[in-house]
């Protein structure tokens, strides 16, 4: 893989660590101590706080800002100007800096453009939370979810794709079959 790429526009701190085939457009900011994996890729105007972790083949789009106690698993979507926040009660006259709570994004998962993902909370892998979603509980692996407050509307494939309402769905689009459960969803073994 290409060593990483830095528009000029950008600032990556001293003390971040880029890995292999990272693109860093314009006017991003990295700070120092954050961590981003192989091959992902950060839209214009986004924000990477130190103490961050994003994982390999992770799409950040433009307008997003990783703050501290996020944690985002491999070849995961954040889109457009979706959020997250690291403190429950914030005042600008009260220091909360030790009060940050952790956010974790699974594999695969995708973050639909505005949505605001509320700090304390995980997100499963493959789970899909659509546009303008404000996530104020965990979401499940490959669970879809949106509106505000985010509720379950159904399941989805790791390819993206709504699979059926049924005990044993198959992906019409890759084929991939699955288990639902009243706990979740499980992909079959071939």
């Amino acid at each position: 893989m290409a060593a990483p790429f830095v528009h000029e526009t950008a600032v990556v701190d001293e003390g971040a660590v880029l890995h292999d085939g990272v693109k860093v457009w314009h006017f991003v900011h990295v700070c120092a101590g954050a961590q981003v994996g192989a091959g992902t890729v950060l839209g214009q105007n986004v924000f990477i706080a130190g103490g961050v972790k994003l994982g390999r083949g992770v799409k950040v789009q433009n307008n997003v800002s990783v703050y501290a106690g996020v944690e985002v698993g491999d070849d995961a979507f954040l889109g457009p100007s979706c959020v997250f926040t690291n403190v429950m009660n914030p005042r600008a006259h009260v220091e909360r800096k030790d009060e940050f709570r952790p956010t974790r994004v699974g594999v695969g998962a995708t973050i639909g453009a505005n949505a605001t993902i509320v700090c304390g909370h995980d997100i499963g892998a493959y789970a899909f939370i659509g546009a303008g979603a404000v996530v104020t509980r965990d979401v499940p692996p490959h669970a879809l979810v949106y509106g505000a407050p985010a509720r379950r509307h159904g399941w989805v494939c790791r390819c993206g794709e709504a699979l059926d309402d049924v005990p044993a769905p198959r992906c019409a689009r890759c084929g991939d079959r699955y288990t639902v459960s009243e706990t979740g969803v499980s992909l079959q073994e071939p």
